[in-house]
């Protein structure tokens, strides 16, 4: 099982988004859909009564969910979405970079950088952010996608302390660490990139070095987080949750800003039960017992 899954934000576009995604990715498949209530709701939801609310779908076996919202959230590049292609697979990174370009936003354009001889980074035009990478090798180490946190803002830098962090919260292993070298005057040292692996799923970090970018960490890209039961969900919110005038239904914000959501497995099942949807949006942490 995914213990970790993205959640990507969209302005009432998610069917959309899903549908444009699970066409341009290859192996990618819609797994569910949910939808909102019609009874309920808080007022700012009420134009979504009955329509969708979360769509699940997949790319190679990773699981992502689309979040279909409002648009009081703007989604950006501080957590993007590494695309890791063999060294054979050039002209299927090609076609899928023409396909999230076309409307949207390059980044970093396509081009050989020195670390990979095809790489760029491009934001679609749903406002998620992508970064491909061909592999100088047939077989990568690493999966086809690796979720990349970008510390800027408030989080300048600390793409170090991060990765420590997390793999102190969920075990795991460090891959790897680039810093910039000695002579790279005020980015000095900071991490290039770094990689790290927690609940059998990698991860990438990197510093914005000594710029900033008028973004960070927001809701508009949240960890989804799996947990087998109440005591795992406890442990992990009290590590994690750093603000707590963020917590709602189930979200918290960790001392980086990043945003999670911890969740029971069997989240679903919950929510199957009377006034299941009254209950969670009442919640801060998830009470399982709650549900009845």
């Amino acid at each position: 099982m995914q213990r970790i899954v993205p959640n990507l934000w969209f302005d009432h576009t998610a069917a959309e988004a899903v549908e444009f995604y699970t066409r341009v990715f290859p192996d990618a498949r819609l797994i569910d859909t949910k939808f909102y209530p019609r009874d309920g709701l808080e007022d700012f939801q009420m134009d979504l009564a009955g329509d969708v609310l979360y769509i699940g779908f997949e790319v190679r076996g990773y699981r992502f969910i689309a979040i279909n919202a409002g648009p009081d959230v703007t989604v950006n590049p501080s957590i993007s979405l590494m695309v890791n292609f063999g060294a054979d697979e050039r002209e299927a990174l090609d076609t899928l970079w023409a396909h999230l370009a076309e409307g949207g936003k390059e980044l970093m354009g396509l081009d050989d950088y020195g670390f990979s001889s095809r790489y760029g980074w491009v934001q679609d035009r749903y406002g998620i952010s992508w970064q491909l990478v061909l592999n100088d090798r047939t077989e990568s180490d690493r999966p086809f996608i690796v979720p990349s946190l970008m510390f800027t803002e408030l989080a300048l830098n600390r793409a170090a302390e991060a990765i420590d962090y997390y793999t102190s919260v969920f075990g795991g292993q460090v891959g790897g660490i680039s810093r910039y070298p000695d002579d790279a005057g005020p980015v000095a040292g900071t991490v290039m990139y770094g990689d790290f692996e927690i609940l059998d799923q990698w991860f990438a970090a990197m510093d914005s070095g000594g710029a900033t970018h008028g973004f960070t960490f927001n809701i508009g890209v949240s960890l989804m987080l799996h947990c087998t039961d109440q005591a795992e969900l406890d442990q992990w919110w009290s590590q994690l949750s750093a603000k707590p005038e963020a917590e709602q239904c189930g979200w918290c914000v960790d001392k980086f800003g990043v945003s999670w959501q911890l969740v029971p497995v069997n989240l679903e099942e919950l929510m199957t039960k009377p006034g299941s949807w009254d209950k969670l949006m009442n919640m801060k942490k998830v009470e399982i017992a709650e549900f009845g």
